[in-house]
Parts: structure tokens; sequence; C-alpha cells
């Protein structure tokens, strides 16, 4: 599981970077930081564009005392995806097939943490199970729910924000208008304008966008004319209500016909968007895709778009409420199904492109990127469950991301939407090569979680329908997953004979890629464990050259902790740390949690031979830690076991049983990023000497100890080998 970074926020659900000045609500937040002392539900509530989201995220912010998260959940359209979307928001890695509101439970038992839910309204009952059940099981937890509607549940304590009063009102004009580069001061003008707007922040907002070319006076003369117009429309709702969709309907009515035809198509986005993006999902059929740019950025100047910096780019997004209205003239036009249908088109090709380059210098820009468009993903894989048609693109897109679900700590995401792709489309079989490739990366996904049963059965079904096919690379596939499934049930063997034969196989049809890498550092493993040091440390520099080659990181980093391996046996701990902590660095940067706790346990065995067995036992207790989320420790295997007992025995015999058990206990307190941190920092301490040589100091290759012997070794006897 991951746990908070350095600074106590989250490194996804951390409150968002706030691009404009915050005006204004001082006792507002002062009142909800009162609140939040005093209960353990508060929810924010109000009309929309009033700023609730905005508020949530400034106290967040301020909260010092805890570590908090934020879940925006306005584009979670299915009640069963809220769960995976906190765990998905908090940045927690679990490779295990735990259900995602067993991860949460173990994962804040023990946790201060202030939990911002934003966007409850249309998943209020899951919403509500949701806190309910954590509030009752993690004491140090605080609920900060932002919605329309409050969540009706006991000791919640409800927090109406009303609009702005007048003088911040007018603050906030001024300052949007300065953004914009207009001088507007106060007046009585400007002071009835935010009257007429009954203060709601987001409707003056898209008021300032249009002092640009307009007066204070003249906005004001124009919305005067259109709130008479629509006093009788609706009695039933609120006058603020209909101030806001005054607002917005009046600035939809002063954009050219491009303008209104991009703001409706860009509702399709879930989320943040780029410009392709939009270009090829907005462009055409009455808007060229070349004009889409200019037309993106007038509705950029008028405040209906936001613009937004990231890791992954320039990126593009609308208010809830903004794109609320542009749905609604989406679904006018007829346009919405096939817009939603560009939209899925857009994003297989998305992850296509990505899968191909995944294995090129550029992975950590692809591993950015698709974490930048999961919303987006998750909503192309939802339209094609909707659409039995789409079953076939549904599986394809879900295969292709194999490597986001297993390279950047996604399995139990990745198991979600894979499960359902697969059972949706079981009978339809005129699409056979998307569904044969979600069924070996299915299987993947499964072994790595432990869960060995849907394993098998994935990888028979595809291996049978790939033979029957005459499918050769979903058949290596197969073939090579079966291998892995052997090699971490102890079957060494079993496992190099369909290695080889997978490798074999993807020699024959030429392919070349990160899982081509991860077959012959695996067979290296088998080989390894089988005793032939040599010959796997042949097989992972082969894989170091061709990944060096090609820029690849993900499988290099195993690749490393084949040789580091080599390199603490040949009696130089020196080199096997080096490797270890460039494995480490990668595995660690990639999320993927695998990689990152077989580095700290071999880690922990290099340390206590370098002469300090209590970082030694601290390392130990920092990767227990870290197993639970991955599955049965070092697989329940004796030949991943074997490194670990022997770094227990050596340090229990320097130690003692009291002082190693203290020590394991100190490292079970470091929460995972802490733990890489002391991990990729370690020197060898001053004044240390390494222990003496002798019986047990050195480990023979690990396929050749046995349970036994470490037992043996534990006791002070001699290791086997």
């Amino acid at each position: 599981m991951r746990d908070r970074r350095h600074d106590g926020t989250f490194p996804h659900g951390h409150p968002p970077l706030e691009l404009d000045t915050f005006v204004g609500r001082g006792e507002e937040l002062a009142g909800l930081a009162r609140a939040l002392d005093g209960a353990r539900l508060v929810t924010v509530t109000g009309p929309g564009g009033v700023g609730k989201s905005r508020l949530a995220a400034r106290a967040a912010a301020r909260w010092t005392a805890r570590d908090r998260g934020r879940v925006e959940l306005a584009h979670v359209r299915d009640p069963e995806f809220v769960d995976h979307a906190v765990v998905a928001a908090l940045g927690l890695t679990d490779h295990t097939a735990r259900p995602p509101r067993e991860i949460l439970r173990d994962h804040l038992a023990e946790r201060e943490l202030l939990l911002v839910l934003d966007g409850v309204e249309h998943l209020v009952d899951a919403c509500a199970a949701l806190v309910t059940d954590l509030l009752g099981r993690a004491p140090g937890l605080k609920v900060l729910a932002v919605g329309r509607r409050p969540l009706a549940l006991p000791g919640e304590h409800l927090f109406p924000l009303a609009p702005l009063g007048e003088d911040e009102a007018v603050e906030l004009l001024t300052v949007r208008a300065a953004q914009h580069g207009i001088r507007c001061a106060d007046g009585p003008e400007v002071r009835e304008l935010c009257r007429r707007l009954d203060g709601i922040p987001l409707a003056i907002e898209l008021a300032a966008g249009r002092l640009g070319t307009l007066s204070p006076g003249q906005v004001l003369r124009r919305l005067d004319d259109r709130f008479r117009l629509l006093a009788g429309e609706n009695r039933a709702v609120l006058p603020r209500q209909r101030a806001l969709r005054t607002t917005i309907g009046w600035s939809h009515e002063l954009c050219t016909p491009a303008q209104r035809l991009l703001w409706a198509r860009l509702s399709v986005f879930a989320g943040r968007f780029d410009l392709d993006a939009a270009e090829y999902v907005c462009g055409g059929d009455g808007l060229p895709a070349d004009e889409v740019l200019d037309v993106l950025g007038a509705l950029l100047a008028q405040s209906v778009v936001t613009r937004e910096d990231t890791p992954a780019g320039v990126r593009y997004g609308m208010l809830d409420t903004v794109r609320a209205y542009g749905a609604e003239w989406l679904a006018a036009t007829g346009e919405a199904a096939k817009l939603r249908r560009r939209h899925r088109d857009w994003y297989v090709g998305l992850a296509t492109w990505c899968e191909l380059d995944w294995f090129s210098p550029r992975q950590s820009e692809v591993a950015a990127r698709i974490e930048a468009e999961l919303p987006n993903l998750r909503g192309a894989l939802e339209e094609c469950l909707a659409d039995p048609d789409g079953a076939h693109l549904g599986q394809y897109l879900a295969g292709s991301l194999w490597f986001h679900w297993v390279g950047c700590g996604h399995l139990s995401e990745g198991r979600h939407w894979l499960d359902q792709v697969v059972r949706l489309a079981a009978q339809r079989t005129a699409h056979q090569r998307p569904r044969l490739k979600a069924l070996w990366v299915l299987a993947y996904v499964a072994i790595l979680q432990g869960d060995t049963l849907p394993a098998l059965a994935a990888l028979r079904e595809c291996r049978e329908e790939a033979e029957l096919a005459g499918n050769t690379t979903a058949l290596a596939y197969a073939v090579h997953r079966s291998g892995c499934l052997e090699l971490v049930t102890d079957d060494m063997p079993a496992a190099e004979s369909l290695l080889r034969s997978a490798l074999e196989r993807y020699r024959e049809t030429g392919e070349l890629n990160s899982n081509v890498l991860m077959a012959q550092v695996e067979l290296a493993m088998a080989r390894a464990f089988q005793g032939d040091l040599a010959d796997a440390v042949r097989l992972c520099e082969e894989v170091r050259r061709v990944c060096d080659d090609h820029g690849e990181r993900w499988a290099r980093a195993y690749a490393l902790y084949v040789l580091a391996y080599a390199a603490w046996y040949d009696g130089d701990p020196g080199r096997a740390r080096e490797l270890l902590t460039d494995c480490l660095r990668d595995a660690h940067g990639f999320r993927d949690l695998l990689g990152s706790v077989l580095s700290i346990e071999l880690l922990a065995l290099v340390t206590a031979t370098e002469g300090d067995p209590a970082e030694a036992a601290v390392l130990q207790g920092a990767a227990g830690r870290m197993w639970p989320s991955v599955g049965l420790p070092l697989f329940g295997s004796a030949h991943y076991n074997a490194p670990h007992e022997l770094c227990e025995a050596t340090a229990r015999e320097h130690l003692g049983d009291e002082r190693y058990e203290e020590c394991v206990r100190a490292g079970a307190r470091l929460g995972r990023e802490e733990a890489v941190a002391r991990a990729l920092s370690r020197a060898r301490p001053a004044g240390a000497e390494p222990p003496p040589p002798g019986p047990g100091r050195r480990a023979s290759p690990p396929g050749r100890t046995t349970r036994p012997a470490a037992s043996r070794a534990r006791r002070g006897g001699e290791t086997a080998g």
C-alpha cells in the first residue's frame, strides 16, 4: 500500500493547487475549521457554483494536524466504483485480490487522516455506506464531504455555504477582471452587478470573463434583460440557482455558434483533457479540427474553460456546473452518442500508443500520461461496457493497459475492469484477438495478486483458444504467464521449461518488448533458484543491455535485482547495494510495489553482510509491513524466502532475539515512502565491520537453501550449500 509523502500529503489525493487567488471566505474557513475540530463527519452543502469545492480544498490544505486526501467523485458514474476511486485517489498500491473496502479499512485503521469526498450528491447512498463503515473502524479518520445534498448520517455536521457577501463579491470580480488585464474599480454598477449575480462565485467568474469586451454597466444591463425574461420560467427554482443558470445561459448566448458547439462537445470529457484529444473528439461536422485551438482559447478567455499545467503537459477542464450545461446542449443536438464513441475511440488509440511507447525511453512520460488520463480512460471503458457491440473494444482497452495495471501499481483497478470485460463478452467470438489479450492480462494480474484459480482458468482458456485459432502471439503470452505461475509456486523445472518455450515463441513471432524481457528475467530467476547463478547473470546482463539500448527501466529493475543477488553471493556487497539502489529507485518511481519490496528484502541481507544487523532488521520490518499489500510474503516460496531467512538468522545471532524484534517493530512503523527513502539513503555506518567469515556467513544460490537449513542457521547452525 502506498503511504503519504514526506510533507504529509498524498501523491494523488492531495488538495489541488489553486491557480487563482483565493478571495474572501475568512469567516467560513474559520467556521469550517471549528466544525472539523468538533465532528468526525462534516458536509459542506450549497448550490452549484457557490464555491464548496474551493472552500473544502483550502480548509484541507490548512489541516496540518493530520494527513489529508481528496477524492474527486464528480466523474464517477458507477456507485460500485466509489471504493476503487478512493483507493486510487489516496495513491494506495495493493497487489492482492482483496476488495478495495478492505484495503481502505486496513490502511486507515491506525492513521489520523482528513478525507475529502468532493461531489457526493449523485452517489449519496454509496458514499454514505462507505463513510459509515470507515468511520466505525478508523478512530483517527475525519471526513469532509462536499455536495449539494447531505449524506444524512447520524453525527453529520452540516455546513451550508452561503453566497459571498457584497464586499467579497466585489473583491472577487475586481481581482478576476485584473487577471484578464482589465481594471474594474469598485462603484455602483459593479456592486449592483454582484447583487444581481447573488454573490455566486462561479457567476461572478463568468461575468468577469466578459469585462474584456463589455463595461460593468453593459454586462449589468444585458443580464438585467435576461433576468426579467427568465423570471417566470420556474418558480420552484431558488433565486440564486436562477442567477447562476441565467449567468451561464447568458454567457452561452454571447458565444459564437462555434464556441457553443465546442462547449457542448467538450462536456463529453470526464475530467481534464489535452488539445489533441479536443481536436480529435470535438473537431468536424461544423467545427474543423484546425479551428478548435482558437475556439478553445476564446472559451478560456471567457472562463468557460480552465487551464492547468501538469506533469503530463497543459490540460483543460470545465467546472461541473458548466459541463452539465454543455451536456444538456449536446443531448439537444442529438450528437451525444456519436461524441461518446469518438471519445472512446480516442482513448483506445491513446492506450495503443502508450502500450507501444512503454518500451522506450519515454516510460516515465507514458506512466504520467496514463495517470492523468485515468478519468477519461474509465469513461471509455464504461462506454465499452454499456455498448454490446463495443465489448471487444473494452477487452482490447483493458488488455492494452496491462503495463499500467502491473507496472504502475493499479492491479486492483485493473482486475476490476478485466473481470468485467471478460465476463461481458464471454459468448462473443467474432472478435477473438482482443479477448485472448484480455485473458492473458487477467491471468497476469491474478498471478501477481496470488489468486491462482482464476489465473489458471484464464490461462487454460487463452491457450486452448489461441491454439484453435492459430494465434501464435497470444499462445506465447499464455505459455509465458503459465511459466510465471510455476515460478512463484516453486516448480522450477516446469517454470524453466515454459519460460524457454515462451521465449522461443516470442523470437519466432518477432516480439520484443518489456514482457519479453521479463520472461528472460524470470527464466534467470528459475536458473538461479536451481543453482546456476552464472547462467542467471548471463541472461540478466543481456536484458540490461537491451533495456539500456531502448531506454527501458521497468524490466531492467528486475534484471538488476537478480544481478544484485549474484554480486552479494560473490562477496561484493558494495556492488550489490549499488545495483539494488538503482533497482529500488525505478521500481518505486513506477509505484511497482512488488519490485520495491523485493529490493528492500535483499537490501536488508546486504546491510547485514556490511556489518549493520540492526539496520537490516529495521529494513526487514519495513518490508514485512509492505507484504500484506503484495500478497503472501515472498509468495510463500522457499526459494524467494531463503535470503530473508539467512538475513534474519544473521541479525538474530548478532543482536539477540529481543533486540532483533525491537528493530523489526521499528521498521514496521515506517510508511512506504519513509522506508524507501531510508533504504535509498543508507550507507555503511562509520566503523562498522562486516561479520567475520565463517559458517552461515555466505549463502549458496537460493534454490539450494532449504527451510530446514535456514532454521538451523537461525539456531546458529550451518547453512546448507
